[in-house]
């Protein structure tokens, strides 16, 4: 199953929420943006892909279950849900695993391991900035804190405006 197979998948398992559609959508953009200017190889580069746009599958029954999309709700339920949604789509064990992984430790910021676990809380950051309209301290702080690819802090800083 390729990239775009399991991005129909993901759209038709988010039942028609626009919110969440959009949001897997734009960080799965700027994951991709930023793996491929940050030239991984291109395993790397595709599991990132399926990642990001997986990497919120926890949220609507994390809404039901626990009434909020809490960061550790997501990472808790989002490994079982992500390992029954990506168990047939052809890839090996340990592409799946990784992905199981980072959807696991998606909010988790510290102890980052693996370029693709970086993009990918950077590509979640900077959508979640946007949409959670954070000030401009918080994303700095981040810009200083938690970015660490040159591409993804020179999209942080072209798009908040920031020096």
């Amino acid at each position: 199953m390729i990239v775009s197979e399991i991005t129909t998948k993901m759209i038709e398992y988010s039942r028609g929420n626009l919110h969440d559609i959009n949001h897997f959508m734009k960080v799965y953009a700027y994951a991709k943006i930023i793996g491929e200017c940050e030239k991984l190889d291109k395993n790397t580069q595709t599991v990132l892909e399926v990642a990001a746009i997986v990497h919120d599958i926890a949220c609507p029954l994390c809404r039901e279950k626990y009434g909020n999309t809490n960061g550790k709700y997501q990472e808790k339920e989002g490994e079982i849900l992500v390992a029954e949604f990506l168990k047939d789509i052809g890839y090996s064990e340990e592409f799946i695993n990784r992905i199981i992984f980072l959807v696991g430790h998606h909010h988790t910021l510290r102890d980052i391991t693996g370029l693709d676990y970086q993009i990918l809380v950077e590509a979640d950051y900077i959508v979640n900035a946007d949409e959670s309209n954070y000030s401009k301290t918080n994303i700095n702080n981040a810009m200083g804190k938690i970015f660490k690819t040159p591409t993804g802090i020179a999209l942080l800083k072209s798009i908040y405006g920031l020096k």
